[in-house]
């Protein structure tokens, strides 16, 4: 064996990086179960002891918790006083739920899927799948803070003009389905912006749909909004003028059964709008960061969830934008593009 010393050397710059990480990822979903965050925004600098008051907690945890985020540069420590505080983008990325940036449900999703690793290494060996709704409730918690920002940033203002004629529909006055709204954060999102339109969400865990009927009560939209328990591939309802599927085709086990079933849902002249996670075509192109995350996701969550089920096609959250092509014309429908994308998501419309 012929160690390259440098490589070894930029191979454990990555272990320790990764290694803060793991541990990291609990420190913040504690940050955002707490309120810490939130305390440290839009405040003069406080000392461990100020925040542990102002948090009703213990200043000794504090006081290691703050520590810790000022060594991962998610807080700023001046050590002339001792005290900790948030900057601007700090705040904007850790303390407003509102923000694009919002970062905290991401590391939910990771610590809440991580807790079925003992589970899916057997599974691993066996083949099985782990549904859904086998995680810890953590996970379904998390999905939405991470994916609401990015759903209120971008979906009125751009994921919905890209598509031919939807956004004109909404206005109107439209038949909508949200398909696998988990906690009904896009379906909220959209009744919000068009109250002409009215929208169901469906989806197959029942826990997760009263949670939504909870949130839309709050949002004061349930005379023009519900939700019920039903599959991607039996939901009820026809001649829906738009629906959507945000970031759960490639979870499902017959994703073209479910494109079969829009297909016999929507109205002659409707829209299905697909959004899913952002990737490349060939998996070389995809051995980057984003891809990284995506990939992890998918093998502790997406995968499994797709082995669970009838067919079990396993796509994977790294599908890309062909394989995806193949799915929906699979099931009938003559019309794909890309729409438009981001970062993090590529954007489909497909028509009858």
């Amino acid at each position: 064996m012929a160690i390259n010393e440098e490589k070894l050397h930029q191979l454990l710059g990555k272990f320790v990086t990764d290694f803060g990480a793991a541990f990291h990822a609990g420190l913040v979903v504690i940050g955002e179960s707490l309120g810490l965050y939130k305390a440290l925004a839009g405040t003069e600098p406080l000392t461990a002891a100020e925040l542990a008051k102002r948090t009703n907690t213990n200043e000794r945890y504090i006081r290691e918790w703050l520590n810790a985020q000022a060594a991962g540069g998610y807080i700023e420590y001046d050590a002339a006083t001792n005290r900790y505080y948030l900057s601007d983008e700090q705040a904007f990325a850790l303390a407003d739920e509102t923000s694009p940036a919002y970062l905290p449900g991401a590391f939910l999703v990771a610590v809440s899927a991580l807790r079925a690793v003992p589970t899916l290494t057997e599974r691993f060996r066996t083949g099985e799948g782990l549904g859904w709704h086998e995680h810890d409730h953590g996970l379904f918690r998390g999905t939405e803070l991470f994916f609401r920002p990015g759903y209120a940033a971008n979906l009125t203002s751009s994921w919905i003009p890209s598509l031919t004629g939807v956004e004109a529909k909404l206005n109107a006055g439209a038949k909508v389905a949200d398909v696998g709204c988990g906690l009904g954060a896009s379906t909220i999102l959209m009744a919000q912006a068009y109250p002409n339109s009215t929208f169901v969400g469906y989806d197959y865990h029942a826990p997760s749909i009263e949670l939504a009927q909870q949130r839309a009560a709050a949002a004061g939209v349930t005379e023009r909004v519900k939700f019920e328990v039903a599959k991607a591939t039996d939901y009820p309802g026809k001649d829906y003028d738009f629906v959507a599927f945000f970031d759960c085709l490639h979870d499902m086990g017959d994703p073209a059964g479910a494109a079969r079933h829009v297909l016999q849902t929507l109205a002659p002249e409707g829209t299905w709008m697909i959004v899913e996670p952002f990737a490349n075509d060939q998996v070389k192109d995809n051995l980057n960061p984003v891809g990284r995350a995506f990939y992890s996701a998918s093998t502790l969550i997406c995968t499994p969830a797709s082995l669970s089920q009838e067919v079990g096609l396993a796509l994977g959250a790294q599908a890309g934008e062909a394989r995806l092509r193949e799915v929906v014309t699979a099931g009938g429908f003559t019309r794909f593009r890309r729409a438009t994308e981001t970062p993090f998501n590529l954007i489909f419309e497909a028509k009858p």
